[in-house]
């Protein structure tokens, strides 16, 4: 008999410590039925073949599931709710692992280095695979705490982010665990067989490169400022900017400015600030200077100062060498909150080597409101630029730029699958491409091989994007409104008011008016309201930031405040989007009656200030859902926020019919039961009864008999005694008389 094998759901991890660890959590008693023990290998088959390490997870994880990191279901090619098949692997130890990363980790991160972070880890050629050490159960031997310091010191902050891609993994054909005799190394690089790994080497400061304060990258050219398909504009300008500073600076010095430039560049993360500037100072012929915010930031102060010094001198130019120090996601280095002494120095050592005569100052943040003020002086940074999070026209040229070189099959329509890929930015079409082409890569190696339209939607459903990396986002599941039966004029309602302004921006600005900021959906309890929102999310090819009401309330000063400006910023970032708060009753009551030291009624001013404050939301609309909709305060409710109010109103006969066959779609119910009948005897029963009541049938066949084949008509009447109706009329009725009021 073959190894035992088991078809699961496939759940994306819950839990934080397992992100990125290519890892998969079973139930305990699933593990001891597959015959393995916690961090055993087992392989993923899905729309590919992976292998990941088994865990015993909590014993309230269904027997059906299994829960995966982001990283492995990605590598599994599967999407949250798929069907993954399990089966314990068979490891080989492997002789070679070569690694393709970006140029950052490949000239900061050395080829021991590398193999002690990978230690442990079961690797398929083609898998993506984090730096991040096995320190749940690390190998013996293994120094765990030691490879987190080398790496932070070499990459900064980013590296917990950082994925690299498996290119060679010898013995090639199934998994291979990376042992201390694993020759490790950079495809086309050195690796572990040619470098010397005596600690005295392997303590010393790294090569330079882009990784390394004071590099300059030596790899390919930045691509021409022409070529900058989403950033073209803010390049160009950048560029006059520094003709007339290097080429012209009299002319500044005459008509009473100085020739010098500090310039703040902000933006999304991964889209392409570095680039641009690099392009620009190409174009003016200038050496670019780099000086990598985290890495610095992650040394002690000594040597951090020594290395940001290293930078400046490095930078030092002359009328005929000219050049730009680039300082990478300066917030790291220079934060606004509770600063260290080191940025005193920071800026003092910048302000004097940006001086007339020297180089172009050039920075680089995604979060500009945490950089420390002092950094904007007048004789500082006192410029700023914005690169725009790409529309869907921008995102089609940028695939158009990325697939130029591939060949493509006749039916990959680029339009389609940037409209599909709300909110991401180069870097994730970037990883689009690379996934892509790994799924046809594995399709066969006849050398006749293209990328098909489906391997690109795949590949927009597995990779995350940047803009959604700090969770909270609601999965849809491939849910439509066209799906939910019944609520016509609720769906009438949600799709004017929250699809035509995302779809259709240039039918308000023709017509004269603005797109409506905010919906609130109110009604009972149980009556879809977040079902509605799925469904939404499902339809209009948007991003979904869900919120529970109380989620952002903290007992601290000042933190749900920054709280919600984090959630709208994140939701701009990937716009277009939409904010759903769940209980929003409970964020923003009334104000002047809370006993809570005044928190609610300050996130209550942080919601105005950011719906409809001095910054306008672009593409980001605001729905709210509470079943207690006299409690929220009325200023949230007034034209320009929350202005258009929907009534779910309870199912009538109709709706629960409708309701009960979407819910029993794959209930094998009998001929005997009769699903208009029962909608019509259901009175009282709100859209989450009518799915219990029938989920409670099922069960009640199982009772009789494990083997049981169809739901009968007995099955719903025993199933009616258990699952009772749970809407209260006199709350309903509220409810209703609350709706007839605001439309009268």
């Amino acid at each position: 008999m073959g190894d035992p094998s088991l078809t699961l759901v496939a759940r994306l991890a819950p839990a934080a410590s397992d992100a990125r660890r290519g890892v998969i959590r079973l139930h305990p008693e699933v593990l001891a039925g597959l015959g393995l023990r916690s961090w055993d290998a087992v392989t993923l088959t899905g729309s590919r073949v992976t292998a990941a390490l088994a865990l015993a997870g909590d014993a309230a994880i269904p027997h059906g599931q299994a829960r995966l990191d982001d990283v492995t279901l990605s590598n599994a090619g599967l999407t949250d709710g798929a069907a993954v098949v399990v089966a314990p692997a068979a490891v080989s130890g492997a002789r070679e692992v070569r690694l393709l990363g970006s140029r950052l980790a490949t000239a900061a991160i050395s080829a021991s280095t590398l193999r002690q972070a990978l230690m442990g880890k079961v690797l398929v050629r083609g898998d993506a695979v984090s730096l991040l050490p096995q320190d749940i159960a690390p190998p013996p031997g293994a120094d765990v705490g030691a490879v987190r310091r080398t790496l932070a010191a070499a990459v900064g902050g980013a590296w917990t982010s950082e994925l690299l891609t498996v290119a060679v993994a010898d013995p090639d054909g199934g998994p291979v665990v990376v042992l201390p005799s694993t020759v490790v190394g950079w495809e086309g690089g050195a690796d572990t067989g040619t470098v010397l790994t005596s600690p005295a080497v392997e303590g010393q400061r790294p090569p330079a490169g882009p990784g390394a304060p004071g590099s300059t990258p030596e790899t390919e050219p930045p691509p021409a400022v022409d070529d900058l398909v989403a950033n073209e504009a803010v390049a160009r300008k950048l560029v006059d900017w520094l003709e007339l500073m290097f080429r012209r600076p009299e002319l500044l010095t005459r008509l009473g400015g100085s020739a010098r430039l500090g310039v703040l560049v902000t933006g999304p993360e991964g889209a392409g600030k570095a680039t641009l500037v690099r392009s620009a100072a190409a174009a003016v012929g200038a050496r670019c200077v780099e000086l990598v915010g985290p890495a610095v930031a992650a040394v002690e102060p000594a040597a951090a100062a020594e290395r940001v010094r290293a930078a400046i001198a490095d930078a030092r130019c002359t009328p005929d060498d000219p050049a730009v120090l680039l300082v990478h996601d300066a917030d790291a280095l220079l934060p606004a909150s509770t600063p260290p002494p080191l940025a005193t120095l920071v800026l003092e050592e910048l302000r004097g080597a940006t001086a007339p005569g020297g180089p172009a100052l050039v920075v680089t943040s995604a979060e500009p409101e945490a950089l420390d003020p002092r950094l904007r002086a007048p004789d500082l940074v006192d410029r700023e630029l914005t690169v725009p999070l790409p529309d869907t026209a921008t995102r089609r040229a940028l695939l158009e730029r990325l697939l130029s070189g591939v060949p493509r099959a006749d039916d990959v329509d680029l339009g389609v699958i940037a409209s599909k890929a709300p909110g991401f930015v180069v870097a994730d079409l970037a990883a689009v491409r690379r996934e892509a082409a790994i799924t046809a890569a594995l399709r066969g190696g006849s050398g006749t091989e293209e990328v098909r339209q489906q391997d690109l939607l795949d590949a927009v459903g597995s990779v995350r994007p940047i803009s959604l990396s700090g969770g909270g986002t609601l999965s849809h599941g491939g849910l439509t409104l066209d799906e939910v039966g019944d609520m016509a004029e609720v769906k009438r309602a949600l799709t004017e008011a929250v699809l035509w302004p995302l779809r259709h921006p240039d039918s308000f600005a023709r017509l004269g008016v603005e797109a409506p900021r905010g919906v609130l959906l109110y009604g009972p309890p149980g009556g879809g309201k977040t079902f509605l929102l799925r469904a939404l999310a499902g339809s209009g090819d948007l991003n979904v930031f869900a919120v529970k009401g109380a989620e952002l309330l903290d007992k601290y000063v000042g933190e749900s405040e920054r709280a919600v400006r984090e959630l709208f910023r994140r939701a701009a970032e990937a716009a277009p989007a939409l904010i759903f708060l769940d209980e929003v009753d409970a964020l923003a009551p009334r104000r002047g009656g809370s006993t809570d030291a005044g928190v609610a009624d300050r996130v209550v001013a942080a919601l105005l200030t950011e719906l409809d404050g001095a910054t306008p939301l672009r593409e980001v609309v605001v729905v709210g859902a509470t079943n207690r909709p006299e409690l929220i305060d009325p200023a949230l409710l007034r034209p320009g926020r929350l202005e258009r109010l929907v009534f779910v109103p309870p199912p009538d006969a109709e709706a629960r019919a409708d309701i009960l066959r979407a819910a029993g779609r794959d209930v094998p119910l009998a001929g005997d039961v009769d699903l208009d009948a029962l909608g019509s005897e259901l009175d009282g029963y709100s859209a989450a009864d009518c799915a219990a009541l029938l989920r409670e049938a099922a069960l009640t066949a199982m009772r009789e008999s494990l083997e049981a084949g169809e739901v009968t008509a007995a099955h719903v009447a025993t199933a009616r005694q258990a699952v009772r109706p749970s809407l209260d009329p006199a709350q309903v009725a509220d409810l209703e008389a609350y709706a007839r009021r605001r439309s009268g």
